[in-house]
């Protein structure tokens, strides 16, 4: 009997411990079921090791096992880093591509990699996406500007890829400086050819139809849709053909000519939370066909993030605007739990993480704010590293990544499966 209990309890333990295997993590949404994360560090406190970064970037550390993946931008050059998770020393560097260069406070090295734990794939801002295995040998190699056409964002290109069963699903929603179409593709995994392209049309202009996000996957009882935001709309696709299934509108009423989308899509529960510049974030219902405007909208807020991507456990839902200024609502209602808290005033562009009954939000000053997760707002630590921070933080066997403009860091003691 007390053998079994035993058991149990080391089962259970493993399941706590979760890889992060792209920029949203094990349940693509900023949540994780990890426990015994810490709550306190500084530059020389609680950090398990730190790694020298030639530079920023907006893409966040993914972890398989025994490796960390990074997107890393080196002067003109593109990599993709395989770092020891115990040691923070460096496996291998293999080469992406060359022509990186800084918009605004962006580089070419924004997209997150994704790996199923076999095989990692890797876009970069150029559009150059490569697969590789886990000892750095590239496996095929994709020049997307090439195939379809030059990005026309204004700022850049940042989407990552979504990973889904066989194929990579990567949008390239612009408009700002082309008048080249929209448009989605399905790309084989294992190959790199593309299974379907389709466009995706929108009545946005100038600035509007430019999205910087990455698509969600809905799944509601047996139905799974790849989820897209930009162009003043979200619409829901079918991942056998791209067809649209769809469409809600409502995200630009007066027509804004700068509505460009940063934040990503959030999928939980069979709700769709879609941010916009600010106002209206939108939650529709999942399970709608053609116009869902009206018919599947749950509820609207007026005070929603520009670049953080909000989290959900499925009862609260947390956003943290540009300023640090954080809301608690209700999931399911967008009833009001609490509104207008402060974090530290600074610019704040990663995005949270919720896991261990706390969130983890970092700041471009690189302060990163621990707050309670539930319905009272509660900061327990502010953890300046004061170094300049656009990645947002993964965890995983009880320790937090966090990459700064000079260095990856492990905060934390690690917890063995």
């Amino acid at each position: 009997m007390l053998r079994t209990a035993f058991l149990l309890l080391i089962l259970a333990a493993g399941l706590c411990a979760e890889n992060w295997p792209q920029w949203r993590g094990p349940n693509l949404d900023g949540t994780s079921g990890e426990t015994g994360l810490p709550v306190r560090w500084g530059p020389e406190e609680n950090v398990a090791w730190k790694l020298a970064m030639p530079s920023r970037s907006g893409a966040t550390p993914i972890l398989w096992d025994e490796r960390l993946f990074l997107n890393v931008a080196d002067g003109d050059n593109l990599q993709l880093w395989c770092v020891d998770r115990s040691s923070g020393k460096t496996f291998w560097k293999a080469p992406i591509a060359g022509g990186n260069y800084r918009i605004n406070k962006q580089n070419m090295s924004s997209p997150s990699p994704v790996t199923d734990g076999a095989r990692l794939w890797i876009m970069t801002g150029i559009g150059i996406l490569k697969s590789f295995d886990f000892q750095g040998k590239e496996l095929w190699s994709r020049d997307i500007q090439k195939d379809y056409g030059r990005f026309g964002l204004n700022w850049g290109y940042a989407s990552s890829p979504l990973l889904f069963e066989d194929s990579l699903y990567v949008q390239v929603l612009h408009g700002m400086k082309t008048t080249d179409p929209s448009y989605l593709l399905r790309i084989d995994k294992q190959t790199g050819k593309t299974l379907w392209r389709v466009e995706r049309p929108t009545e946005a202009i100038r600035e509007s139809p430019d999205s910087y996000t990455t698509p969600a996957l809905l799944r509601y009882g047996k139905a799974v849709e790849i989820v897209v935001t930009g162009g003043d709309v979200v619409t829901g696709h079918d991942p056998a053909t791209g067809k649209e299934l769809w469409r809600g509108k409502g995200f630009n009423p007066e027509n804004n000519p700068n509505q460009r989308i940063i934040a990503s899509p959030v999928v939980r529960d069979g709700y769709i939370y879609a941010p916009t510049r600010v106002r209206p974030l939108q939650v529709f219902k999942a399970g709608g066909r053609g116009d869902i405007t009206q018919s599947h909208l749950a509820w609207k807020f007026e005070h929603g993030p520009d670049v953080p991507t909000p989290v959900t456990d499925g009862r609260y839902f947390y956003s943290v605007n540009d300023r640090g200024i954080m809301w608690c609502l209700d999931a399911k209602t967008g009833a009001e739990i609490y509104g207008g808290q402060r974090l530290k005033p600074a610019i704040y562009s990663s995005s949270p993480v919720l896991a261990d009954g706390k969130l983890y939000i970092s700041n471009e000053s690189g302060l990163t704010s621990v707050v309670r997760a539930g319905p009272k707002f509660e900061i327990l630590a502010e953890n300046d590293l004061q170094e300049y921070t656009l990645s947002s933080p993964a965890v995983s066997e009880g320790q937090i990544f966090l990459r700064t403009e000079k260095f990856l860091y492990s905060v934390g003691k690690r917890s063995k499966r």
